[in-house]
């Protein structure tokens, strides 16, 4: 609504929305209420609040959030990320203000339904003022039409889009994704070797660590289906800046990447070169959990069978380029700033080797001696980010040392 050249098409398009709605339009106008709190509270901490300490900024925030009309709006409505979900009180004491330029808020609040205990007891939102999250919405959209593909050609990825909702101009919702952490924050538990990459283990030690026996097995095939999954979905995209603080892995083994503000081969630059020099992540802390700890990787039968996925994956999605090279084209009139024209939507006929020729039995290709070349081309993607798997962990090191000095 904030763009005056749709704004009066897209106005009339939500008023008769709210007309024909009914009894829901008093869950969305409790929701627009909580929204506009939030969006207040954001505003007066990123200008009146900039300057002041994380302490004197966290006192302000609970201090405003107990004044009853701040409880009043913020407790007991709807989720706007799930409407099955219901948010019931805040639970202040967890609530915090996130460290990045923007403020991000972290809140969370108890699941009043009476069965809580048995499904979730508490909901985790992130609210973010500033950031347009329209992209990350479209990222995770495409991720999951990727994921119902590989399902009905009986690959099981396992992929992760969690909830995301831009609520209008650079204000949305983020779903916290529960028992999940960051691959920093994991290799930060292996003690100074391990947050400095010198210890390649610590992922794998930790995986053990948290499933004993038989869940351990359970653990690495879901890890390498999903990095399979992710490997293939952000090489397609061009995702970038891929740090160990945006991939994230579940206690049971689930990886999946967040933060999707760079995609279509839009990289951040060092001094004029692209700081990220592979198509994908593949780094050996991942190689050592798909290989079940084996120091010789790629030599395993585990390896082989991730290749397998990969490519499986890989030419499942070959096979409906016209299906996502459409949906790109009709959110060319969005605005974003990383999809403007026909040049980024582009690079997804280049990774998905649209100009190459294929031979028959596409699928299974990967059997035999002779491969297409749009295979051939993956394969050579594949080897580059296992072999130049060094330098994003020369990236991950400066930006672990630069989030510590931060903190």
């Amino acid at each position: 609504m904030h763009n005056k050249t749709v704004s009066q098409r897209f106005g009339l398009l939500l008023e008769a929305y709210c007309r024909a709605c009914g009894m829901y339009l008093k869950h969305l106008s409790r929701q627009v209420e909580a929204m506009e709190k939030l969006i207040n509270l954001t505003d007066i901490l990123k200008q009146e609040k900039k300057d002041e300490t994380q302490k004197v900024q966290m006192r302000f925030l609970v201090d405003q959030m107990k004044r009853p009309d701040y409880m009043d709006a913020l407790q007991n409505f709807t989720s706007p990320l799930n409407p099955a979900h219901q948010l019931g009180n805040l639970r202040l004491d967890e609530c915090r203000i996130m460290s990045s330029a923007k403020r991000p808020l972290w809140l969370n609040w108890e699941n009043p339904d009476i069965m809580s205990e048995l499904l979730f007891q508490n909901n985790e939102i992130i609210f973010k003022n500033g950031d347009d999250l329209r992209q990350d919405m479209l990222t995770l959209q495409i991720i999951k039409i990727m994921e119902n593909i590989w399902q009905n050609q009986g690959l099981d990825l396992r992929m992760l889009p969690y909830g995301c909702l831009s609520l209008g101009d650079c204000v949305g919702l983020i779903e916290v994704v529960r028992s999940s952490h960051t691959i920093m924050q994991i290799q930060c538990k292996g003690g100074l070797k391990g947050a400095l990459q010198f210890n390649s283990n610590t992922l794998h030690q930790w995986l053990r660590d948290k499933n004993k026996g038989e869940m351990y097995d359970m653990a690495v095939d879901l890890f390498t289906r999903s990095c399979a999954g992710y490997c293939v979905a952000t090489f397609i995209l061009g995702i970038g800046d891929r740090h160990n603080s945006n991939i994230m892995v579940k206690d049971d083994g689930q990886l999946f990447h967040i933060d999707f503000g760079h995609f279509l081969d839009h990289k951040k630059k060092k001094f004029g070169y692209k700081r990220e020099r592979v198509p994908f992540v593949l780094t050996q802390d991942f190689l050592i959990v798909i290989s079940k700890g084996s120091q010789e990787c790629v030599k395993t039968k585990e390896f082989e069978r991730f290749q397998e996925m990969c490519y499986k994956a890989y030419l499942a999605i070959r096979q409906h380029a016209n299906l996502f090279i459409n949906l790109f084209s009709m959110m060319l009139g969005s605005g974003m700033p990383e999809l403007q024209s026909f040049d980024d939507i582009a690079y997804i006929r280049k990774t998905l080797a649209l100009e190459k020729t294929e031979q028959a039995m596409m699928l299974f290709s990967f059997l035999i001696s002779t491969h297409p070349e749009a295979l051939d081309y993956f394969m050579k993607q594949m080897n580059d980010a296992h072999h130049g798997g060094w330098t994003t962990k020369m990236d991950w090191i400066f930006h672990t040392i630069r989030q510590h000095a931060l903190n």
